[in-house]
């Protein structure tokens, strides 16, 4: 199949371009699998095939999971930094028992993304969105050196007009603050260019993360997106989850005309897991700005302590060699006994993670799945109904969460035992194209509290049921099919 209709062409350009598109097509054949999904390369080769020259240009742009090679020797710099100066293991603090699983979970984690799991923590969960900025302001206020914050999305709305002044101020008082966001991430939102105009008007140290600005000579793919959310005052406090610096309908006049408002799960943090999230912080800021701040990177890192919680910051994302929040999660899900609660808004799995929720379900592992009964993005939300039917035929109850509320949380609890917090979505994107951040935590109130908080989203959601699924239009099932074949290039 080709585009170019060839019986228009001279006879030489026309064996010149079916020459071209031949050759195009057996030399991807090599190339494109190559440390590839079979699904990924499936759907990159069928582009290719359907559409050889255009598809072959999208690939070249598109087509590579991978940050370029001076940002990933920057990643290895700082796991290298950051191993010298941690304690030499994996599970470090107090000597409570913990469950073989958890671990190896944890020796597995601290492998790929160089952070041990430690005691001594903190964690309380700030469910509502004014409520996580009241903490996030009141924190700031009583910042004494420096305040780090790194959003995938920020603007200057009415919302999040109280933290950006309680940043002014503390510039004022002496304070160093730093500010990252995600570029393309914030760049299509209201508020986005009042922000870049007030941060450049304030004594602010600001950065755009993968920037995409090529007349400035500044080019990261457009789908590669540092995802993260992360907020750290002087080492001794920081915030982390899935909620964006941005007002809950996020500003568009569709969402307001549709009503749509955000649920978000923000979590406010105390103890060594704070020196994880500024390393990270760190890490993201030196693969911007070249400026590595070695105090903070050398001198706070994870070190001894007793008692808390057991929590361990996982980063993940083109910048690392493997899926580092994959291969959690599905080792999670893997050694479930009992129960599964999966809050994901987008929920567009692979094949290793759908195979581990539902080899879970079949094995009598009760899996509960939290979804949107909307959504804001299109192709992404009919990609994830085509799973819906697997998942309950092989045993999970899927949860709609009542419209007009899209619930962006996202969240794994594990038995009542383990849970897991932070900006990573149960999809192709998040495990491969975007960088991200959970935190893996063990036992405690703050289980017992996520376990409430996933018990109101079960009391605001009705349960799916298979017969009804079953019988939706078929245009509506075709439609959910075709989004299908786009999410392994999600």
């Amino acid at each position: 199949m080709s585009i170019v209709n060839l019986s228009a062409l001279p006879l030489g350009w026309a064996i010149a371009v079916a020459a071209t598109e031949f050759v195009i097509r057996l030399v991807v054949l090599g190339i494109v699998p190559h440390k590839r999904r079979p699904s990924v390369a499936l759907g990159w080769l069928l582009a290719i095939y359907l559409i050889p020259f255009v598809g072959l240009i999208l690939f070249l742009l598109l087509g590579s999971h991978r940050l370029p090679r001076a940002r990933r020797e920057k990643q290895v710099e700082m796991n290298r930094l950051i191993r010298e100066n941690s304690p030499p293991d994996a599970v470090i603090g107090d000597d409570r028992p913990l469950p073989i699983w958890v671990r190896s979970t944890a020796v597995m984690n601290d492998r790929l993304g160089a952070l041990p799991m430690t005691a001594g923590n903190d964690l309380t969960l700030l469910d509502g969105y004014d409520t996580a900025y009241t903490a996030m302001v009141e924190a700031v206020r009583a910042a004494r050196r420096y305040v780090h914050v790194e959003f995938y999305i920020a603007a200057e709305d009415p919302a999040t007009a109280p933290l950006l002044d309680a940043l002014d101020d503390a510039v004022a008082r002496g304070v160093t603050v730093r500010f990252l966001l995600d570029h393309l991430g914030s760049a299509g939102y209201p508020g986005y260019p009042e922000l870049v105009r007030r941060l450049d008007a304030s004594g602010v140290q600001w950065a755009r993360m993968l920037p995409f600005r090529p007349w400035k000579l500044e080019y990261t793919r457009p789908d590669l997106r540092n995802h993260r959310k992360i907020v750290v005052i002087d080492g001794d406090v920081a915030f982390t989850g899935s909620q964006n610096c941005i007002d809950r309908s996020y500003n568009k006049r569709r969402n307001r005309r549709r009503g749509l408002r955000w649920e978000d799960l923000w979590v406010h943090a105390t103890g060594p897991v704070v020196d994880a999230l500024n390393a990270l912080f760190v890490t993201d800021w030196y693969s911007e700005t070249d400026e590595l701040l070695v105090h903070e990177a050398q001198d706070e890192l994870p070190a001894e302590a007793s008692g808390g919680l057991m929590c361990q910051v996982v980063p993940s994302g083109p910048g690392f060699e493997n899926e580092n929040n994959l291969r959690m999660i599905n080792t999670v899900l893997y050694h479930a006994q009992e129960r599964v609660d999966i809050v994901s808004p987008y929920f567009v799995p692979d094949e290793s993670s759908l195979s581990a929720v539902t080899s879970a379900a079949q094995r009598g592992v009760r899996i509960n799945l939290y979804v949107s009964e909307i959504s804001d993005q299109f192709f992404v939300y009919h990609a994830q109904r085509s799973y819906y039917e697997e998942l309950m035929e092989a045993g999970v109850t899927i949860y709609l969460y009542r419209s007009p509320t899209i619930l962006h949380t996202k969240a794994i609890l594990i038995d009542q035992e383990v849970a897991v917090v932070g900006s990573s979505n149960m999809d192709m994107r998040s495990f491969a194209l975007n960088l991200e951040v959970s935190t893996l935590v063990h036992g405690g109130a703050f289980v017992t509290d996520l376990d409430r908080v996933v018990a109101r989203y079960r009391a605001n959601s009705a349960v799916l049921e298979l017969d009804q699924w079953r019988q939706r239009p078929l245009g509506v099932k075709f439609l959910d099919n075709v989004c299908r074949l786009t999410s392994a290039l999600m």
